[in-house]
């Protein structure tokens, strides 16, 4: 166990290396910074609501809670391009056949492989996130530790973005693996967006005068079986927005999302071990 887990950390360490040499990971790390560097205007209160001007907490924490979800969001769609030729490369530059070639098992590489872009994902969001957290913190002089705690929960999702595309990636072409993942994503705030009109008084009402019930529990049974993305933001953000703990429909997301990994994670160590290597 002591050299499985040396041979992961190494295999983890030189792709997580490999990709923040790629240029293409400099330019996305710098647009991210300039783009939150633009949100900093915001963080100088003087926002009106009904002729009523905002304290400096309430204007934080919403603008806060817009820009957590842009930065995870964001970093879900960077963790699926850094993922997507990851095993392509490797095996085109035959660094897959020189790695296996000595006593590092398949399933050791590939964990390495997973553990290198997952940490590399969780650093690059947590930075974004950290350079939001400190700079509201100065400007407002409003201190939230809770809005770094919810970064790192966000970490369940990268998880699944990581693992989803390399599987994908073994069965399809690289750029539909990708888009695979990203519509899984996308179907995902879609689906909670309805959810929440459908919540409303006005949505309450449409669905009383609706006769389909079946179309209704059809919804709700592949409404909850969905991998729960955006529901895993939101319960993370309620951390800090003041949108309080709903208990099991909190805690829900994270168990759809870690079952759907450990799914998704089996499936790729047992595809790849099949996997001809060149």
């Amino acid at each position: 166990m002591p050299k499985a887990r040396s041979s992961i950390i190494t295999i983890a360490k030189y792709t997580l290396m490999d990709q923040v040499r790629q240029k293409s990971f400099i330019i996305m790390f710098v647009m991210c910074a300039l783009f939150l560097l633009l949100v900093r205007n915001c963080s100088q209160g003087g926002f009106m609501v009904n002729g009523q001007t905002l304290d400096n907490e309430a204007v934080v924490r919403v603008v806060l809670k817009a820009v957590f979800h842009i930065n995870a969001a964001g970093t879900m769609f960077l963790a699926a391009l850094f993922s997507m030729r990851v095993f392509k490369r490797d095996r085109d530059e035959g660094m897959q056949s020189c790695i296996l070639s000595k006593p590092i098992t398949r399933w050791q590489y590939v964990a390495g492989k997973i553990l290198g872009l997952l940490v590399l994902s969780v650093a690059f969001m947590f930075i974004l996130h950290s350079i939001v957290f400190i700079m509201f913190s100065v400007n407002l002089k409003v201190v939230m530790p809770e809005y770094l705690i919810a970064s790192l929960l966000c970490s369940f999702n990268l998880l699944f973005v990581v693992v989803a595309v390399l599987l994908f990636s073994l069965l399809m072409p690289d750029i539909i693996a990708f888009l695979c993942v990203t519509g899984i994503g996308i179907v995902s705030f879609v689906a909670d967006g309805i959810a929440a009109v459908s919540r409303s008084p006005m949505g309450q009402a449409m669905m009383q005068q609706s006769d389909s019930t079946s179309d209704l529990s059809l919804w709700k049974v592949i409404y909850y079986l969905w991998p729960k993305l955006s529901g895993i933001q939101q319960a993370a953000s309620s951390m800090f927005s003041r949108e309080g703990f709903q208990g099991f429909l909190s805690i829900y997301p994270f168990i759809n999302i870690l079952i759907y990994s450990l799914i998704l994670g089996a499936l790729l160590f047992w595809r790849f071990r099949h996997e001809d290597i060149i």
